[in-house]
């Protein structure tokens, strides 16, 4: 039996606190909330969890707290069988995200860093193989920049080296031309300056996630697809970006070509916002593949 692809995320490690409300509130109001979780999340923690659903072998490398939602936390990539090795402890607060979510299944998130903005170039030093031998990385911005330009820079030739720009922002060239592939939304590709900036840039693939629209890919040779979006009634759309960007990167390091791999994604994203929360609801490749079959 071939043994699993392996794939390297870098990034941010929270815990989300979770209001459900009927409707957001408008600036300087006041909402009562219908109901409340605390549930694992973080965009780097949701993307390992998703990588490892959709069958791939994953190591963590990010920071958590010396506190009781650092072990919540760090007990919950272990249950996914995810490798924790490179999970710094701090003594300082784990990172939490403050997310609210409406009966439209819109939502509303602040993002505190806590321990997320203490994971510095340094810690990737003795995890560095864990990034040159595998054949995925994924990476995003709730961690230093200085960080995740180090992540890529240790990244071997043969990694497909995936960044998903969340939060939103413009970045330096020297980071962009390590990305194979670059997964933004509608909102992040303009923070970006536009396709046309990632792909001169040297990334080879763009990916512009566009909701309920679905998503185009773009490459640096000219061509452009459109991927179809999945007919689904959404509940909570809080982790179908990185559903996506999991997906996407467990395929590409698979050995599915990019746009196999993005309808795959594609088809993750939806299936992630038929269930409430963020870990939660990210589905296995089980789950993606009989929707490509159906």
């Amino acid at each position: 039996m071939t043994s699993a692809a392996r794939v390297c995320v870098v990034g941010s490690i929270n815990l989300d606190l979770v209001a459900r409300l009927e409707r957001l509130p408008g600036p300087g109001e006041t909402v009562l909330a219908t109901g409340y979780e605390e549930i694992p999340g973080g965009k780097g923690s949701n993307q390992a969890i998703g990588l490892a659903r959709a069958g791939v072998s994953v190591s963590m490398i990010g920071a958590v707290g010396e506190d009781a939602a650092g072990t919540v936390m760090l007990d919950a990539l272990r249950h996914e069988g995810i490798d924790v090795s490179g999970v710094r402890r701090r003594p300082v607060p784990t990172g939490r995200a403050l997310i609210g979510v409406d009966d439209a299944a819109e939502n509303s998130i602040i993002v505190v860093p806590g321990a997320n903005a203490s994971l510095t170039p340094d810690d990737l030093e003795d995890v560095s193989g864990s990034i040159s031998q595998a054949e995925g990385l994924l990476v995003q911005l709730e961690i230093p920049l200085d960080t995740v330009a180090r992540a890529l820079e240790l990244a071997g030739p043969d990694t497909w080296t995936v960044l998903n720009p969340a939060p939103g922002r413009s970045l330096p060239a020297e980071i962009l031309r390590r990305c194979r592939v670059v997964v933004p939304n509608e909102h992040e590709v303009r923070l970006l300056g536009g396709v046309a900036v990632l792909l001169e840039a040297g990334v080879s693939w763009v990916i512009v996630t566009e909701g309920a629209r679905g998503a185009r890919l773009i490459g640096r040779d000219g061509s452009e697809r459109r991927i179809e979006p999945f007919e689904v009634q959404p509940i909570d759309t809080t982790a179908a970006g990185d559903a996506f960007c999991a997906m996407v990167t467990a395929r590409l390091a698979s050995g599915d070509d990019i746009e196999r791999a993005a309808r795959a994604a594609a088809a993750a994203g939806a299936l992630a916002t038929l269930t409430p929360g963020a870990g939660p609801s990210l589905p296995t490749w089980s789950a993606v593949r009989s929707l490509l079959d159906a």
